[in-house]
C-alpha cells in the first residue's frame, strides 16, 4: 500500500497515466507553448521516476528550480496534464462530448452569434437526451432561456412553449433522481460504516430511515436513472436487513436495466459493474453455485470490453470485484488451495493500483485472503493477513473488523497456542461487546473455546458435537446468517466431529447440490 508519502496530488496523477497519455502531454505541452515550457517537462519527467514522493529529492533533481517555486510549477503542471488529458478523452466520455457542446454554445453565445448558439444547444439536447443525461439538459434549457429572454431571435411561440414545458418536466426529474439517489447514497453509507443490522431494533431504524426517505411513486418509475438509484436503494436496504431474497431480486432488476438498454453500458459503465458485483454477492450469499458461475463469466467478458478498459477507475473496480468473486467461488466450494494460487497476482495488483483502491476494498480483500489460508489449514499466514485489519484503525465494516479478531482467535485455537488463548478469548470478547456485534452464535462459540481448556482430548469430539447441535438451531435465522456468511462455522464444527477437513466438508455440499 502506498506510504504517506505518496500522497502528493500532482504526483499520484503522473503515477496514474499511462504509456499513450504520456506521449500526449509531451505533444500537448509543446503545441501550447513555445518554447515547450522546460521546466514543466523537466519537473514532469522527475517526478515520473520517483518511485516515491519527496520534495527534497525532487529539487536535487532540478537545478534550475527553487524551492519557492516549486509550488507553483507543480500546480502549472498538473492543470497543463489535466488539459492534454481532456483533449484526449473527449471522445470517450459523453459527459465530456456534452460539456463541450456547451462550451461551444456560450462562446457562440458571448460573440452575439445567437442563432449559431441555438444550433449548438440543439445538438446538445439530443445527446442528452439520448443519454437520459437530463442534468446536463437542464444547463441547455437554462442558457437556451436566456437567449430567447434577452434577444429577438424570431422563434415561434409554440417553440417557446415546448422550451418552458421542457424547463417544468427536466425539473421534476432532476428532483425525483436526486431524492432518490440521496436514499441509495444513505443506505450504502450505513452498510460500509456498521455492516448488517445486527437485531430487531437495528433494523427497525433502518426501515424508519428507508420508508421516511422514500419519495411517493417510486415503485412507479419508468425512466432509466430513477429505476437505477430506486434499485440500488433496494439493494442496499436488503443487504443490511440481511434479506437475501430481497437482495438477490433487486440486484438482478438491477442488471437487467442495463440489459434492457445495452447503450447505458457505456454511458453509466460504473455503475453497471457495481451491478454485476451485486449480482455476484447475492448469488453467493444464497448458493446459487450455476448462477454464480454463469454471471461470472458474463462480468470477465464485459470486463475485456473496450467500454471496461478505457478507464483506469473501471478497469480497476472490474479487478477487485472480479476477484472478489473467484476468491468466494472457491469460499463456496472448498477449494481453498487452488484460490490460494490468485495471491500473487492480488499482491501484485494491489501494489500496482494501491494508490487508486480506497481502504475498504483492501480491507474486504484481505479478509477474504486470510479465510482462504484458514480453510487451507494454514492458520499462520491467516494470521498475518488478518493482522493488517487489526493493526489498521480504519474506522468502517465493524464487522469484519470484530470476525477478523475471531477468526484471528480460532487459528491460535487450532495452533495450540493455549498462552495466549485465555488472554484473546476475554480481548476479542470485549471488543464484540463494545461494537454491539455479539449474536447468539458468537456467544455459543466463546462459550465452547472458554470450556476448551478443562476438556480432554478425548472428550472433546461429545463438546463440538453439543456446539453443533446448538449452532444449527440458527442456521435459517435472519439474524444470525451474518456468522454463516462471514465463516462458515458449522462446516468447521462438522470437520472437527467427522475428522475431515473443513474444506473437505464444504466441497462434498457443494457436490451434493450439483445433484438436486
Amino acid at each position: 500500500m502506498p506510504s504517506k508519502s505518496n500522497t502528493d496530488t500532482l504526483f499520484q496523477l503522473i503515477k496514474s497515466l499511462e504509456k499513450a497519455e504520456k506521449r500526449n502531454f509531451k505533444l500537448y505541452i509543446t503545441r501550447s507553448s513555445g518554447k515547450e515550457d522546460l521546466k514543466v517537462v523537466q519537473l514532469f519527467d522527475a517526478i515520473d521516476k520517483l518511485t516515491e514522493y519527496d520534495d527534497k529529492v525532487l529539487l536535487k533533481k532540478l537545478k534550475t528550480v527553487e524551492k519557492p517555486q516549486l509550488a507553483n510549477l507543480k500546480a502549472h503542471l498538473y492543470k497543463q496534464i489535466m488539459g492534454s488529458l481532456r483533449v484526449l478523452k473527449s471522445t470517450e466520455s459523453v459527459e465530456l462530448q456534452m460539456n463541450e457542446l456547451l462550451d461551444y454554445a456560450r462562446i457562440l453565445y458571448n460573440k452575439g452569434l445567437f442563432q449559431q448558439s441555438l444550433k449548438m444547444l440543439e445538438r446538445a439536447r439530443e445527446l442528452a437526451r439520448a443519454n437520459q443525461k437530463y442534468n446536463f439538459l437542464s444547463q441547455v434549457t437554462s442558457l437556451e432561456k436566456k437567449i430567447e429572454t434577452l434577444h429577438i431571435t424570431r422563434r415561434s411561440l409554440e417553440k417557446s412553449t415546448a422550451l418552458a414545458e421542457e424547463a417544468i418536466e427536466v425539473s421534476n426529474h432532476i428532483s425525483t433522481v436526486s431524492v432518490l439517489s440521496n436514499l441509495a447514497l444513505r443506505m450504502y453509507v450505513l452498510y460500509v460504516t456498521n455492516g448488517h443490522a445486527r437485531n430487531e431494533k437495528e433494523e427497525s431504524v433502518i426501515k424508519k430511515i428507508f420508508k421516511e426517505n422514500l419519495p411517493e411513486g417510486a415503485y412507479e418509475q419508468t425512466g432509466f436513472y430513477e429505476r437505477l438509484y430506486f434499485y440500488q436503494a433496494k439493494v442496499w436496504y436488503a443487504f443490511i436487513r440481511q434479506d437475501f431474497l430481497m437482495y438477490y431480486r433487486y440486484s438482478q432488476k438491477w442488471v437487467d436495466l442495463f440489459n434492457e438498454d445495452p447503450r447505458m453500458q457505456k454511458v453509466e459503465t460504473g455503475h453497471y459493474i457495481k451491478s454485476m458485483h451485486n449480482l455476484l454477492n447475492a448469488h453467493f450469499d444464497l448458493r446459487n453455485y450455476k448462477q454464480f458461475d454463469k454471471t461470472l463469466r458474463e462480468f470477465e467478458e464485459f470486463a475485456a470490453t473496450p467500454y471496461a478498459q478505457q478507464h483506469d477507475n473501471f478497469k480497476i473496480y472490474c479487478f477487485v470485484y472480479i476477484i472478489s468473486a473467484k476468491i468466494n467461488q472457491h469460499l463456496i466450494t472448498g477449494t481453498f488451495k487452488d484460490g490460494l494460487k490468485l495471491v500473487p497476482y492480488i499482491e501484485e495488483q494491489l501494489d500496482e493500483y494501491g494508490l487508486s483502491i480506497d481502504s475498504h476494498r483492501v480491507l474486504v480483500l484481505n479478509y477474504k485472503i486470510a479465510m482462504l489460508y484458514f480453510g487451507s489449514g494454514d492458520f499462520n499466514t491467516s494470521i498475518d493477513y488478518l493482522h493488517k485489519i487489526i493493526n489498521d484503525n480504519v474506522d468502517l465494516r465493524y464487522d469484519i473488523q470484530c470476525y477478523a479478531r475471531l477468526v484471528h482467535l480460532m487459528c491460535h485455537f487450532e495452533l495450540g497456542n493455549d498462552q495466549i488463548i485465555e488472554y484473546l478469548i476475554k480481548s476479542v470478547y470485549r471488543f464484540m461487546a463494545k461494537m454491539e456485534n455479539l449474536t447468539v452464535v458468537e456467544e455459543e462459540i466463546f462459550k465452547f473455546l472458554r470450556h476448551s481448556f478443562n476438556v480432554s482430548p478425548r472428550k472433546m469430539k461429545p463438546e463440538l458435537e453439543n456446539l453443533l447441535t446448538k449452532i444449527k438451531k440458527f442456521e435459517t435465522n435472519r439474524f444470525e446468517t451474518r456468522a454463516f456468511a462471514y465463516l462458515d462455522i458449522i462446516s468447521y464444527v462438522e470437520g472437527k466431529v467427522s475428522g475431515k477437513p473443513m474444506s473437505e466438508v464444504i466441497y462434498e455440499k457443494y457436490q451434493q447440490s450439483k445433484h438436486r
